[in-house]
């Protein structure tokens, strides 16, 4: 009997492409798998060339057990009214999901030669667990699957049993003399400062905590790690007293493509040929992923910090969207009016200034010997495969947690500092200090520490993906319970 699993991201293309890949693993894994993808469009203001063109890839390139269908964008809001958030966004989804699920159950096309197929489960991405009801109608079990990491995912879950059991609410943390707090899935505390600011905001936790509830419904998690990148939080999971969920660590999962948004071959090969030109392991680069722009002073200060390191690099500089609104960062009109005085000229023959970046081709290539970094989850996965150690600039979301288990726990990127905080919900970002910055890509560039630690771990990174490796091992186990939980 073939096993039919609906797959359901959440918008954006750090959500859209690592699950894809998992579907991908599934049904080459086992041939009794089938999976479906419904995909919800990105909110307006919030899509990108990239999203766009990846979705539009999809849509024509459904194969044998393995289908996308896009779901139609939801009627626009009214100009005048109030804004849905993005939640509520995916929420409403629920009736569109409920009737592409009833029709791929029900489809008379089916060939009468095809084996019999069943509706195993739902795979909701970590912002779709409300899709869990639509699954519960259709009386079958969720599943998660968690685009970042599994300590983050365990300090979620350690600070929603103490908010829930312990009546212990650690936004409080924040105006408090406390300066860490103990995590069981870190070796170590955690400091405050590198908790993410939506831990720390009275009115964002009981929604971050509404969703972790939800969490503990699904029969499992797959997660975009493996199990020797981080053993302290794995064995946190598989300690069995904890109640949680199976944890699944299926990673990691990469989109190694290196096409990208508002690419074209042309720029690509530009910029990869500058990197062939230069000398091996000579080059740093600087990119802060999709959301990741600055303000012209923070701008400068960078600019101040490259030409005093005396570094090679290669900088992926956006423009950070004026204070107030939201959606992706564009490029600076005239870097010669943001930058110092004279810098484009003196740094012409050891530097390049881009806007959007091939990222894996990028640090794929041998030139390149270090990568400052916002530390999300998949540039770090990208970083650590292709074993380019890592300078940390944590912005948002959970990348100060991220930034503190590589420096602190695992002893893979060094700090230029963790608890910087540039949320995209704040009202003003700090500044980094050149000074600060130099220091950082001084380390990242001249000490071999890490970098030997971030070889072997990239090693591993591969192996676990191999027949036999902890991933797939992992892998296969989420399809044998799969299994088990429809019988």
């Amino acid at each position: 009997m073939q096993l039919e699993l609906v797959f359901i991201p959440s918008p954006g293309d750090g959500h859209i492409k690592p699950l894809v890949e998992v579907a991908k693993l599934l049904v080459e894994r086992d041939d009794r798998v089938s999976v479906t993808i419904l995909i919800i469009p990105q909110m307006v203001g919030f899509s990108t060339g990239s999203s766009s063109s990846y979705i539009a890839s999809l849509s024509t390139a459904s194969e044998d057990r393995l289908h996308y269908n896009v779901l139609s964008v939801a009627d626009e809001p009214n100009s005048d009214g109030p804004k849905p958030n993005f939640l509520a966004f995916i929420d409403s989804f629920k009736p569109q999901v409920k009737a592409a699920v009833e029709k791929l159950i029900t489809d008379p096309a089916q060939p009468e030669s095809s084996p019999p197929s069943r509706l195993a489960g739902f795979v909701v991405d970590m912002f779709c667990t409300e899709m869990i009801d639509v699954a519960n109608e259709f009386n079958v079990p969720s599943y998660l699957f968690y685009t970042s990491n599994a300590t983050f995912l365990g300090t979620q879950f350690h600070a929603q049993y103490l908010y829930d059991v312990e009546k212990y609410d650690v936004s409080d943390l924040k105006d408090s003399d406390i300066t860490e707090l103990e995590v069981p899935c870190l070796s170590r505390p955690l400091p405050v400062k590198c908790f993410p600011s939506v831990m720390l905001n009275k009115y964002w936790l009981p929604i971050v905590f509404g969703q972790v509830r939800r969490f503990r419904e699904t029969k499992g998690i797959l997660v975009n790690t493996f199990a020797e990148l981080e053993p302290h939080a794995m064995k946190f999971f598989s300690g069995g007293d904890n109640n949680l969920p199976t944890v699944y660590p299926v990673g990691p999962v990469l989109n190694l493509k290196t096409k990208g948004p508002d690419s074209t071959d042309d720029k690509q090969t530009e910029i990869l040929s500058w990197l062939d030109e230069q000398p091996r392991e000579s080059v740093v680069f600087l990119c802060f992923g999709s959301m990741g722009g600055f303000r012209e002073d923070q701008a400068k200060e960078i600019a101040i910090a490259l030409e005093r390191s005396g570094h090679r690099f290669l900088w992926s500089l956006r423009r950070a969207l004026p204070k107030g609104t939201m959606g992706h960062p564009g490029d600076f009109t005239n870097l010669e009016e943001i930058l110092p005085e004279g810098f484009l000229d003196r740094t012409a023959k050891i530097g390049k200034i881009i806007g959007w970046a091939p990222q894996n081709a990028i640090l794929e290539n041998p030139a390149v010997r270090g990568f400052v970094s916002h530390c999300g989850w998949n540039s770090t996965l990208e970083s650590l495969w292709f074993g380019v150690p890592m300078a940390t600039w944590p912005l948002y979301a959970e990348q100060q947690i991220n930034a503190f288990e590589l420096v602190e726990e695992l002893g893979l990127a060094v700090e230029i500092r963790n608890s910087f905080r540039a949320d995209i919900m704040a009202e003003e970002s700090e500044l980094m200090t050149a000074e600060e910055i130099e220091r950082g890509i001084r380390c990242l560039m001249e000490q071999d520490n890490v970098r030997d630690r971030v070889k072997e771990i990239s090693e591993k990174s591969h192996v676990a993906l191999m027949e036999g490796g902890s991933s797939h091992a992992a892998l296969l186990k989420f399809i044998e319970d799969v299994t088990t939980n429809i019988s």
